[in-house]
């Protein structure tokens, strides 16, 4: 079995190490692949830090791209030669969610998240003779990962491994977040909380759509970012109180949003969210917070100003179907994520990575493990 460098967590707040860690061959249903990019994602830190709990030790990893090198028995979905990029929901294409057009919630998605393996819940992962566990389905800070054929999606020639890489999440959590769950957006005034990777993709989402946008950060860096990409005004809230923030916001929209999308995750970021709504206005819940996170809203203004509060899973999406196509608008020259990459880093420095995510860094920072 291959011997193969990967990052792995092995308990809560403490450094990640690279490790050599033995990599099965693919069963029934599975392909290898080589990786050629990661994304650093905010989610991961909500794992490590221990806000959420997850088998360990554990691979990180969930957003990425790379080539397949070995296919299973049964698998029709790619072939050996393949560029594929992850996805960390799998489609299984039977269960209630994904027949009645909601797969990103498939059942499989919670069997691998809950167990540390893929979609039969058991891993292809070894540490020094012992058990080692799959982050999301997916593990993509290593060199190889084994996956479902159910958790990559084809990748267009011309695309660059780390476009496609950020693609298969942050991007399609923002832009499908406004595509899916927004509505009717065009001329209309959209709220982005937060200028991280899923808050600029909401953005280029927005943008795409002809929404009219306000972002809404702490760091004028990320602002800057913002206004790169086509926002139409911006809000540097650092030094802010909330309250002051969402009478900034009303009067940059007009009297408030038709809709906000949360990319943040925290207590008084929803609640900003919800504040900044016209009467009849949506807020969409996309960032992920601590496991016990809650956030109060009032309930006399959700009634009678007949605001919606909403949560968004990975963009509300169907990634066979939506990530070709937002590939596709890269290459057509509609969706400008080159902008939205930042550092590149080895894998010997994830860790420096997530201090400098920590820190503020403006951008995607992508790995590239080779």
């Amino acid at each position: 079995m291959p011997q193969v460098k990967a990052v792995v967590l092995r308990a809560p707040q403490e450094p990640l190490r690279v490790e050599e860690v033995t990599l099965q061959h693919p069963h029934a249903g599975e392909v290898r692949v080589r990786v050629e990019a990661a994304g650093i994602c905010h989610t991961e830190l909500h794992y490590m830090d221990g806000a959420i709990p997850c088998p360990l030790p554990i691979v990180l990893g969930h957003e990425g791209s790379g080539v397949v090198e070995e296919v299973g028995e049964g698998v029709d979905a790619v072939a050996v030669g393949d560029r594929v990029a992850f996805t960390w929901r799998p489609r299984c294409g039977h269960c209630e969610y994904c027949v009645t057009g909601r797969p990103v919630m498939c059942v499989y998605g919670r069997v691998q998240a809950r167990s540390g393996g893929l979609m039969d819940a058991t891993s292809r992962l070894q540490l020094d003779g012992g058990p080692l566990h799959h982050f999301l389905g997916v593990s993509c800070f290593a060199e190889q990962a084994v996956v479902s054929q159910r958790a990559v999606v084809k990748v267009p020639d011309g695309v660059p491994p780390a476009v496609a890489a950020v693609a298969g999440c942050a991007v399609i959590t923002g832009v499908g977040a406004v595509v899916h769950v927004a509505g009717q957006v065009a001329g209309k005034p959209l709220v982005v909380v937060g200028a991280g990777g899923v808050g600029l993709s909401a953005l280029m989402g927005a943008v795409l759509v002809g929404a009219s946008t306000v972002v809404v950060d702490m760091a004028p860096e990320k602002l800057e970012l913002a206004r790169r990409l086509g926002a139409t005004a911006t809000l540097d809230a650092s030094g802010m109180a909330p309250d002051e923030v969402v009478a900034a916001v009303q009067e940059l929209t007009g009297g408030g949003a038709e809709v906000a999308v949360d990319a943040v995750g925290l207590p008084q970021t929803l609640r900003q969210a919800f504040a900044v709504l016209r009467p009849g206005g949506t807020a969409i819940a996309v960032g992920l917070g601590a496991v016990d996170a809650t956030a109060a809203v009032p309930i006399n203004e959700l009634v009678q100003q007949q605001k919606r509060l909403v949560g968004s899973l990975y963009g509300s999406a169907n990634p066979p179907v939506d990530l070709p196509r937002i590939l596709g608008l890269y290459l057509a020259g509609r969706l400008p994520l080159d902008v939205l990459l930042g550092e590149q880093y080895s894998l010997d420095g994830v860790d420096d990575a997530y201090r400098a995510l920590r820190e503020g860094a403006t951008g995607r920072a992508v790995v590239l493990p080779a």
